[in-house]
């Protein structure tokens, strides 16, 4: 015997697991999310339909429902295959990224595992409830967790990255991850090295702002620009006193980069010339030194360099007579 469940379209409806909202929709253009639940609805009635059919459904260029099954594929919620479309169960997905193969500890190790554990999942849940409204999707956990071990940061190194990267550009796992590379080669794990860095963060940022005004800059600075000034203020150490030196040399050039500046400065720091006293004492040395050079070749005679004796015809006559 056989039985069928039956609703009208009016009053069916078609389900959307609340992981799907939080872990995938943030990041789907409009386009990608139109043709997921289209096809989900499609799906839930054992529905069939070519790209062709979709872009008329859906009012899309065909080129652009193949591009969303394609990003769809890529982000993990369906699994194309020769003649059919499948969607991925995501609430399991979640589960199996979630789930972890115990293994066996010391109790020594299990007791510092479970206090560490006690200290994360309180900034977690801190995190949690200041960056996410209290609903954080279960895959940023093991994220947040993979973090800790990875970059080693103290629990409030944590909690100020996402916060760093919430008043920036937001949070993508991808900008998150960057910031946090960032951070890691510049040695940062604690609070301590956590302010040290803000203050040469900020001092770096004042000298940029600087550096585009002083040379009225109406586009924004490029990537390779912003490492020049990086490596003159983190690896030079100098201040902007000094960068204020060398760009005032570019108007010697008829179009003055970054490339040159970076060779003056360079050559400074070589040089082992440290501030702005000693630069210009230098450069007051080599004018000096360049001057005397010149003063020098001016008051050395040299060979045939004088005035001929002139002798007349006279002169001549009286040589010959005294002989």
């Amino acid at each position: 015997m056989f039985f069928e469940s039956y609703k009208s379209i009016l009053y069916s409806d078609t389900l959307l697991p609340d992981i799907f909202i939080t872990e995938y929709l943030p990041s789907m253009s409009p386009e990608c999310l139109k043709v997921y639940i289209y096809c989900l609805f499609l799906s839930k009635h054992n529905k069939k339909a070519t790209a062709e059919e979709l872009s008329k459904k859906l009012e899309m260029e065909v080129d652009k429902v193949k591009d969303a099954f394609a990003y769809l594929e890529n982000l993990g919620v369906i699994i194309r295959k020769d003649r059919s479309i499948q969607f991925v169960d995501l609430k399991e997905k979640e589960i199996n990224k979630l789930y972890r193969r115990k293994t066996t500890s010391t109790p020594e190790e299990a007791a510092l595992s479970a206090e560490r554990n006690k200290k994360r999942n309180r900034i977690i849940s801190a995190i949690n409830n200041t960056f996410f409204q209290g609903v954080m999707a279960p895959s940023w956990y093991t994220d947040i967790d993979a973090w800790f071990d990875k970059y080693q940061f103290e629990e409030d190194v944590m909690y100020a990255l996402f916060q760093h990267c919430y008043d920036h550009n937001g949070l993508s796992k991808q900008y998150i991850t960057k910031v946090a590379d960032n951070w890691y080669s510049k040695g940062i794990k604690n609070s301590f090295d956590l302010d040290r860095y803000f203050i040469e963060y900020q001092k770096l940022k004042d000298i940029k702002l600087k550096i585009v005004k002083k040379l009225k800059r109406k586009s924004p600075l490029t990537q390779y620009e912003e490492e020049y000034i990086e490596k003159w203020v983190m690896d030079f150490g100098y201040g902007f006193d000094v960068i204020e030196l060398a760009l005032k040399k570019t108007t010697a050039i008829p179009n003055p980069n970054f490339e040159y500046i970076n060779k003056i400065l360079t050559s400074w720091h070589e040089s082992g010339l440290k501030t702005k006293e000693e630069i210009l004492a230098a450069d007051s040395d080599k004018k000096n030194t360049s001057s005397t050079s010149t003063l020098k070749q001016a008051v050395i005679p040299q060979h045939a360099n004088f005035e001929q004796r002139k002798y007349d015809k006279e002169y001549f006559e009286n040589v010959f007579e005294d002989v």
